[in-house]
């Protein structure tokens, strides 16, 4: 289980850091800009990619303390 959330963080992760690539380069990368319903909204999709890795790496971590 902590291997699936580590590895599930690294993704979000890697998504969302494209995405904020994507936005303040145009370098055509990551998946945020390719999903229609987050037209507008690819900026804040991607800062909350960022967060959710960020708790989904804590959560991993607690698994790891037991």
């Amino acid at each position: 289980m902590r291997q699936l959330l580590e590895l599930l963080g690294f993704l979000a992760l890697v998504q969302g850091v494209l995405g904020l690539v994507h936005e303040f380069t145009d370098w055509d990368a990551g998946l945020v800009q390719r999903i229609g319903v987050l037209d507008g909204y690819e900026i804040f999709a991607s800062v909350i990619l960022v967060v959710l890795a960020g708790a989904l790496f804590a959560a991993a971590e607690s698994l790891k303390s037991r």
